[in-house]
């Protein structure tokens, strides 16, 4: 089978190696015929040699699609035929975090396609307590966008309730659309979502994203006066990365209010700790998410309450793996989410 392994920043090494073999798997195991991937932000750090805890060599891939080739003799929750996703968390089990069911937080965790091997292969096996069956008719496509959308369905449960609030996201790349869009999901009064790419701003809009701000042509601060008025914000969510995004959170929320920060930073930022304990905010982190949260994403896209298709805008066959990190390099302010197709 085909295998594309990133054995050091910004080098793809293409492999032939033996395919995982069905009689062979354990009884909670599955093996999948992977068919889609997607290329996560996270992973253009990786390729870059920019994400903090990647470990070389590393076969990429932890958003995906595929469908159940067999199963083990104790597997309940999908069949041979099946169209599937699956968590990419690895995890001890029997640390306390996992002891209190965050195992997202692991002492002890590995992700794959960073401290283990992903999917980016034909056939891959995983355990069945992380394996999702996504339902009849859904795409491949959109299969291989549950985890992101799933990164958004936990990271907006981690600022609390959000009925009647006001939020601003900041950055509209996949994660922060997604991010925007499930906290009108979870009964937000207004969302603004912001960005110095007009491209992703305009995405925004068609996935139902009404407010929007360039912060390159106005300031946050008039952008959250104009949309919000008196009213202001209560929520934020930092999905940018850059140090100039979470400082204009901080001094533009509602006093005694909550960030939620995502966003993978390549340089630690210089935080003001005025705002933070004057203004009495809460700042919060996420990390990826749990199996209920991949259950709930998978309900609000079939729903049609989270709109996928905007965010897909280029595809490429495996063999261009190469060529589709080149093209996100060339492209950052236009391309979204770049699909992997596996079957092409």
């Amino acid at each position: 089978m085909r295998q594309a392994v990133l054995m050091a920043p910004g080098q793809i090494e293409f492999r032939e190696v033996p395919a995982p073999s069905a009689e062979n798997l354990a009884p909670h195991e599955v093996l999948l015929n992977i068919k889609r991937i997607g290329i996560c932000g996270s992973e253009i750090h990786s390729y870059h040699g920019k994400h903090p805890s990647t470990i070389y060599p590393v076969v990429q891939g932890h958003e995906y699609s595929a469908i159940v080739t067999a199963v083990g003799s104790a597997v309940t929750v999908c069949r041979p035929g099946d169209a599937v996703t699956a968590r990419p968390q690895l995890v001890c089990g029997s640390c306390n975090p996992c002891k209190r069911g965050q195992y997202n937080v692991c002492e002890n965790l590995r992700v794959q396609a960073f401290h283990a091997d992903g999917a980016a292969r034909d056939f891959f096996v995983v355990d069945d307590d992380r394996v999702v069956k996504l339902p009849d008719g859904m795409s491949l496509d959109f299969g291989a966008m549950v985890e992101p959308s799933a990164v958004g369905a936990h990271s907006t449960k981690r600022a609390g309730d959000l009925k009647g609030k006001n939020v601003v996201v900041s950055g509209a790349g996949t994660i922060g659309n997604l991010v925007a869009q499930f906290a009108l999901y979870r009964g937000a009064a207004k969302v603004l979502i912001t960005d110095i790419s007009d491209q992703r701003l305009d995405i925004a809009r068609k996935c139902g994203i009404e407010h929007t701000l360039n912060v390159l042509q106005t300031p946050l601060e008039e952008g959250v006066k104009d949309v919000f008025g008196e009213e202001g914000f209560q929520v934020g969510f930092e999905v940018a990365g850059v140090e100039s995004s979470i400082r204009s959170l901080m001094q533009t929320i509602e006093k005694g209010s909550t960030i939620v920060v995502i966003a993978v930073f390549e340089k630690d930022p210089a935080l003001s700790m005025y705002y933070l304990g004057e203004h009495e905010l809460t700042l919060v982190g996420t990390l990826m998410y749990r199996h209920e949260d991949y259950q709930e994403a998978i309900n609000a896209i079939s729903s049609g309450k989270i709109n996928l298709n905007p965010l897909i805008t280029n595809r490429f066959p495996f063999e261009q793996f190469d060529d589709a990190y080149n093209f996100i390099d060339a492209n950052r302010m236009s391309s979204l989410k770049v699909i992997i197709d596996l079957t092409e």
